[in-house]
């Protein structure tokens, strides 16, 4: 007993020292940690203690061409990774990439690659030459002539011919282009120096390689890959679609509130496998999440966390059914994560606490990072089944009109709430149209212009509005409006329909306050728009004022922005965006 503890004690310590180095390398520019690696006292030792998503994410950051010290020694896991990630596209195989990776592993370490492929590869080896080359078997008394010239041989006895394209791609010969012409002189040497290696190593193993390859059957053959690749990945979260799509299962602040608190001190992830750093180490302190763990200091408890952490980024990755081969598209599910976790934190709280780290710290401590994650989302989710209720019976929609009759705000803000997975409007402040949610406010500020846009609408719908007869195709709700508000003041017929521009110019001069510069919307001109309003619909003016008294101001402060600076006698009708003017002549 002693000394298995002593045994343990020792790993224990070789664990926390290679973690150390870990954290510091991934620390590093690519250069500096290529070099630190490789001068580091074992390096193999080093390497292997990497996870296998570290590593790989390592690879891309050093980059390939750099990386081939490191690819020979990486441990066949590491290696089997690789592959998992690189060579599928989904649930087909990606036959480009099967070159590429297999030829990057062989240049890295030909005798070990060799050995590898016979010992425990030996099914894929035989799938890639099914679909890339012709085999012929010459008999004793058989002249090497009657093969051709494209059929080459190592030992006279088999004859192999690579093919113009892969079989799995199916192209037509006259598709291929000069610029792919060198991808079958690439294959074609990485498969002859291959196949050499192959009758060096084990020539009886060879035969019988290239005679199975003649006869896969290669549907069966990639169903079985894609099982025991997904058996390998879902070790590590990456769970087939059905299972991961879980992660977005809402779930209610009193739901979690009301399971059993857990305790992250007990050890329950006692293993000495290494904990995957990349995720952890993106966590920027700019989020509620970030800040809160931040926090946490004990040692097992954090570990935990970390684990809990890769857990759900790689759960969102398998998903959302992501190919995550760079650490920025990595950043970007680290940034998810973290935004849903920030607000699953905010709505977990108690209607009279703060935001801060203090309360929110102890609640990643108390439930699963993953239940905390759905809290969050269900909230976005929560908005997003709002607006699509909505929309089935709204009076827009009722009309046929497309989601820009609400302007680009309005419009931007539902087009990101009625996507599968809601979306946050962000309109290039951060350089992106849309982006996730990241706080709480964000989906208030979203829900906020839906229940306006609701409450547009279902103003629509009490005025009776008919708009069948409008040919205007910009037209949106702020021209409709606008220019029944206008015919009403004319005394011309309530319809949506242009107005002539004299008759437009009998409305629009005495809106105005005309002695201040730049001018100003006639208090009494908003007045008369809200009495109008609300006789029409039947609502009350304290009522409409409640619903749609910002909107409307920020309407009128819309003209005042656009015409407010316009002499009239230089108003031109082409360029009056906010009503339906007739063009002159």
């Amino acid at each position: 007993m002693i000394n298995k503890g002593n045994e343990y004690n020792i790993a224990v310590r070789r664990s926390d020292a290679l973690l150390s180095q870990r954290k510091e390398i991934i620390a590093l520019s690519p250069e500096k940690a290529l070099d630190r690696i490789l001068e580091a006292k074992h390096p193999a030792a080093l390497i292997h203690s990497f996870p296998e998503e570290d590593f790989y994410f390592l690879v891309h950051d050093i980059g390939l061409n750099d990386s081939y010290e490191l690819l020979a020694m990486a441990s066949e896991k590491q290696w089997d990774y690789i592959l998992d990630v690189e060579l599928w596209e989904k649930d087909r195989i990606d036959t480009g990439s099967v070159t590429r990776w297999l030829d990057i592993l062989f240049r890295a370490a030909p005798d070990r690659f060799i050995k590898w492929a016979i010992e425990k590869k030996s099914d894929l080896i035989e799938y890639y030459l099914f679909n890339n080359i012709r085999v012929a078997i010459r008999e004793h008394d058989q002249d090497p002539s009657i093969f051709g010239k494209d059929f080459v041989t190592i030992d006279d006895i088999f004859y192999i011919k690579v093919l113009d394209y892969p079989e799995y791609e199916a192209q037509e010969p006259e598709t291929e282009t000069e610029e792919e012409k060198p991808g079958k002189a690439q294959r074609e040497e990485f498969i002859i120096k291959m196949l050499e290696k192959i009758a060096e190593y084990d020539h009886e193993k060879y035969q019988q390689i290239l005679f199975e390859s003649s006869s896969v059957l290669r549907a069966e053959m990639e169903e079985e890959f894609y099982r025991l690749r997904n058996v390998r990945l879902a070790e590590k979260s990456f769970l087939p679609f059905h299972e991961a799509a879980g992660i977005y299962s809402p779930l209610k602040p009193e739901a979690l509130v009301s399971r059993e608190k857990i305790s992250k001190r007990k050890d329950e992830y006692a293993s000495l496998m290494p904990v995957p750093l990349y995720p952890y180490e993106m966590l920027k302190e700019d989020n509620l999440f970030a800040i809160s763990l931040k926090r946490i200091v004990t040692g097992e408890v954090l570990q935990n966390l970390q684990v809990e952490f890769a857990t759900l980024c790689n759960q969102i990755i398998a998903a959302d059914q992501k190919n995550i081969k760079s650490r920025d598209e990595l950043k970007e599910v680290v940034r998810k994560a973290c935004g849903y976790l920030s607000i699953g934190l905010e709505r977990l709280l108690k209607a009279d606490q703060k935001a801060d780290a203090c309360h929110t710290s102890a609640m990643i401590e108390q439930y699963h990072i993953a239940h905390i994650f759905r809290t969050g989302f269900g909230s976005a989710l929560e908005l997003k089944e709002s607006a699509k209720k909505w929309v089935q019976n709204a009076w827009f929609a009722k009309f046929g009109l497309p989601l820009s009759f609400w302007g680009e705000e309005w419009m931007g803000v539902l087009g990101g709430l009625l996507l599968k997975k809601p979306l946050y409007f962000d309109n290039y402040k951060t350089g992106r149209i849309y982006r996730e949610f990241a706080t709480l406010s964000e989906l208030a500020e979203s829900r906020k212009v839906l229940e306006e846009v609701m409450a547009f609408d279902n103003l629509m719908s009490l005025m009776n509005v008919e708009i069948s007869q409008v040919q205007d195709r910009f037209l949106n709700h702020k021209k409709l409006i606008l220019t029944l508000f206008a015919r009403y003041r004319l005394g011309l017929p309530e319809e949506v329909t242009h107005v002539p521009f004299d008759d437009f110019m009998r409305f629009f001069r005495p809106m105005w306050e005309v002695r201040r510069k730049p001018r100003k919307i006639n208090i009494l001109i908003k007045e008369s728009f809200l009495s109008w309003v609300s006789e029409r619909s039947g609502m009350k003016s304290s009522e409409t004022a409640r619903l749609l008294g910002q909107t409307f101001e920020d309407l009128f402060t819309e003209i005042e922005n656009e015409y407010g600076r316009i002499a009239f006698k230089y108003l031109d009708p082409r360029y009056i965006n906010l009503f339906l003017v007739q063009k002159k002549g």
